[in-house]
C-alpha cells in the first residue's frame, strides 16, 4: 500500500499594491472554475489577433479584453477584495442605491429605475501592466506553476549522457576525446 501526503493551501495569496493596499486571493480554486474563467480571457484576447500596436485596435475590443481580465481576477479573490476590485454603483438622485460586480448587472438594475440614473465604475483602477502581471501570477499560482525550487525525493534521476565517448581526429594528428554518438 502506498501513501502520499498532499499539501492543500489554507492561507490567502496576497497581491501587495503599495499605497493602494492589498488584494487577497483564495488559497485554492477548482480546476474547472479556473479553466472556465481563463478561457473567457483567452476568448477575449483572440479578438486582438496578431496586432501588437494597441493604438490600431478598436477601443471596444480592448475594453472587452481588460474587462475579461478584471472579471477573471475577481473570481479568484476573496469576496472582500473582489468587492474593492470590481464595483459598479447605481446612482439615483446623487445617492448610491445599489452596487454590483459586473457592469451588466448594474445596467440591468439601473434600467428598471425611473428618473436620472447612472452607473459608475467605482472599482480599483490599476495600470494595464499590473493587470497583466497579476493575471500571469495567478495563472502560475492556480495552474500548478508555483512549485518548490529545491530537490524533491520524488524527482526522477538524471538521464544518462547520450552516445559513447570516442576518439575524434584533429589536424594536429593527435586524438581528442569527445562525447557524442558514435558513427555507424
Amino acid at each position: 500500500m502506498a501513501t502520499k501526503a498532499f499539501a492543500i493551501r489554507t492561507e490567502n495569496h496576497v497581491a501587495d499594491l503599495g499605497d493602494l493596499g492589498t488584494l487577497e486571493f483564495v488559497p485554492e480554486i477548482l480546476g474547472d472554475e479556473f479553466l472556465d474563467g481563463y478561457s473567457k480571457v483567452q476568448e477575449a484576447q483572440s479578438a486582438l489577433g496578431d496586432e501588437k500596436d494597441l493604438t490600431k485596435l478598436d477601443p471596444v475590443v480592448l475594453r472587452s479584453v481588460y474587462g475579461a481580465m478584471r472579471s477573471f481576477l475577481a473570481t479568484l479573490m476573496t469576496p472582500e477584495s473582489a468587492e474593492r476590485f470590481l464595483r459598479f454603483e447605481v446612482i439615483k438622485g446623487g445617492k448610491t442605491t445599489a452596487h454590483f460586480r459586473t457592469r451588466e448587472e448594474a445596467d440591468a438594475y439601473a434600467s428598471e429605475l425611473t428618473g436620472a440614473v447612472r452607473v459608475e465604475d467605482k472599482g480599483m483602477r490599476l495600470p494595464d501592466r499590473v493587470l497583466v502581471e497579476m493575471l500571469e501570477w495567478t495563472t502560475e499560482l492556480y495552474s500548478g506553476g508555483d512549485r518548490p525550487t529545491g530537490p524533491s525525493s520524488g524527482s526522477s534521476r538524471a538521464s544518462r549522457r547520450a552516445g559513447t565517448a570516442s576518439k575524434g581526429s584533429s589536424r594536429s594528428k593527435g586524438s581528442t576525446s569527445t562525447a557524442g554518438r558514435s558513427a555507424r
